[in-house]
């Protein structure tokens, strides 16, 4: 079993950044890979990136690169998801979810899921 908790979500201002954690543990090793999704009200959910479990191999969708980066601390077992220049499409819940192997590319999966934490962006 693997445990994820996210946390860091809240009110955030258009324009400034937003760093969520994700505190991933149980029975994991470094080939499992870490991803963030997240849904806006009304949409799909939609993969926004991964990375290994041992920090490597960081990946974020194209629409999304720029903005988006994935981080992990091994000290803290945390992964983070850092959004800078927030605007509101970036409202949304995001979740991190966890499965074993695999490329960090792929957005389907995974087995452990987090509940979640909300952003919302105000103007």
């Amino acid at each position: 079993q693997v445990q994820l908790v996210e946390s860091g979500g809240g009110l955030v201002q258009a324009g400034g950044s937003l760093r969520l954690s994700c505190e991933v543990s149980g029975r994991t090793n470094s080939a499992y890979i870490i991803g963030w999704f997240r849904q806006a009200p009304g949409d799909d959910r939609e993969f926004v990136g991964a990375i290994r479990a041992d920090g490597s191999g960081a990946y974020i969708v194209v629409s999304k690169r720029g903005r988006f980066t994935i981080s992990r601390d091994n000290a803290n077992n945390s992964v983070y998801l850092q959004v800078n220049s927030v605007n509101s499409e970036d409202t949304a819940v995001y979740f991190c979810a966890a499965r074993s192997g695999g490329s960090a590319s792929i957005p389907v999966g995974y087995t452990y899921w987090g509940q979640g934490t909300r952003v919302t962006v105000s103007s």
